[in-house]
């Protein structure tokens, strides 16, 4: 496996950093070319997320996808949106762009978010699909939409969290409603998409999943969606090899059955 950290420049003229995992070519196999993953991980718009970062990227490697996890804008930098979003836009085009370089197929490429990452996830296919700001940001939508989406817990709604919203905190907000409630930006071109989360999730509430499968149903776009009982919020892959010191819960068999689940639909998916 070649690993690379990368700098690109968004369609914002902001820079960010990309970290890759790229698979050996083996012109042996019967998949010649490689699906990518890329991963978005969450952590409340203020961090990343470790634990939602390499273990899955390496993950999906072990399924024959190379991986790329992205260090996309964080609330300390100014305003989360648009260039978050953007940030996952350029990647796609980029791996696009250099899929010969990758060996990738650039028809297979994925994304992944997790929570806060789950927004940008969402907020970039809508932004993808928006006339907009494609015109306001010169690109097009054939090159940055990604073919299919994972989300895992996701931030959908703004407003729908378990907890205030910390004083100030309106200020880093976007004024689009549509990159307020992700929900809002659906359309019929919406990506595939395959939802998990848990029932008991005391941060982003149960709502936001359903929501936001409500508008994949209501825009005729083909989903797959998980709702565990319990597991609460944050569970990542829900193995012990990710679970943080002093929080068994993360430890979940059972809800770490979605990763397996998501490589059976995209399998299915990607053909």
């Amino acid at each position: 496996m070649k690993v690379e950290n990368l700098t690109l420049t968004n369609f914002n003229n902001r820079k960010f950093n990309i970290h890759t995992y790229t698979l050996e070519n083996n012109p042996n196999l019967a998949e010649k070319k490689r699906p990518l993953m890329i991963v978005i991980p969450g952590g409340s718009f203020d961090h990343l997320s470790q634990r939602e970062g390499e273990p899955v990227a390496l993950s999906y490697n072990a399924y024959g996808f190379n991986s790329v996890i992205m260090d996309y804008n964080l609330i300390q930098e100014g305003p989360i949106y648009p260039d978050a979003a953007l940030d996952v836009l350029t990647t796609v085009k980029y791996y696009r762009d250099h899929a010969q370089d990758y060996n990738i197929d650039p028809e297979k490429i994925v994304t992944i978010g997790f929570s806060a990452g789950g927004h940008v996830a969402g907020s970039a296919n809508y932004m993808a699909n928006s006339k907009e700001y494609s015109e306001k940001y010169g690109y097009h939508v054939k090159e940055v939409l990604p073919n299919k989406t994972i989300l895992g817990y996701p931030l959908v709604n703004i407003e729908h969290i378990g907890f205030p919203l910390p004083q100030g905190a309106e200020q880093y907000l976007p004024n689009d409603p549509k990159l307020r409630d992700t929900a809002l930006g659906v359309t019929r071109e919406t990506p595939a998409t395959f939802v998990f989360q848990a029932w008991d999730d005391p941060i982003v509430l149960i709502s936001n999943s359903i929501e936001y499968i409500k508008s994949l149903n209501d825009h005729d776009v083909r989903c797959e969606a998980h709702i565990f009982e319990k597991g609460k919020h944050g569970f990542s892959l829900g193995r012990y090899s990710t679970m943080e010191e002093g929080q068994s819960w993360q430890d979940n068999p059972h809800a770490a059955k979605w990763f397996n689940l998501s490589i059976e639909w995209l399998t299915e998916e990607l053909r």
